[in-house]
């Protein structure tokens, strides 16, 4: 478990405090990637991108919403984890990820469990994209059934495109 999701459980305990709940996945709808589309988009816009040191003076994680329109990549992650539990999704479809971006760099995103494949959300491309259209190296995310777990995945997400058309994968 990262030490900024340990943090934000101890500063924010209803969001981990929760009951262990069976896998789920979110139906890939029309609807449904218009809701991903426009939360991902809300958030990549109303987020000014802020390092951990500027915005908190200090360089240990720190995992929180955007109580002041400013952060890094895991506030925008909880934002829009935040936001499509508020518009009904299922939190077990919600993955908070670690990744290694393209730089090498550590990275959070979110990950969206659904019956055509895990979309990510991410606040360095505007586009939803497929885990495996990425080029990140997934390190770990979130257990589906119990937020407070954490499971390894060590695992590289094919070489980074855009798919405009991931309308594609809709019924």
């Amino acid at each position: 478990m990262p030490y900024g999701w340990l943090d934000f459980c101890h500063r924010r305990p209803k969001e981990c405090k929760v009951p262990v709940l069976p896998a789920a996945s979110v139906k890939l709808t029309a609807q449904n990637l218009r809701i991903l589309k426009r939360i991902n988009q809300t958030a990549n816009n109303s987020i000014k991108p802020v390092s951990n040191f500027d915005h908190w003076g200090t360089m240990e994680d720190h995992w929180d919403y955007p109580v002041d329109g400013k952060g890094d990549c895991k506030i925008y992650a909880l934002y829009k984890r935040k936001l499509l539990k508020e518009a009904g999704f299922p939190r077990q479809a919600l993955l908070m990820t670690v990744v290694r971006d393209l730089d090498n760099e550590g990275h959070t995103i979110l990950t969206v469990k659904t019956d055509k494949g895990d979309l990510v959300l991410d606040n360095l491309v505007n586009e939803i994209r497929p885990w495996n259209a990425t080029g990140y190296y997934f390190l770990k995310r979130q257990s589906q059934q119990n937020p407070n777990v954490w499971v390894s995945i060590n695992q590289r997400g094919g070489r980074p495109k855009t798919l405009s058309n991931v309308a594609k994968l809709v019924d």
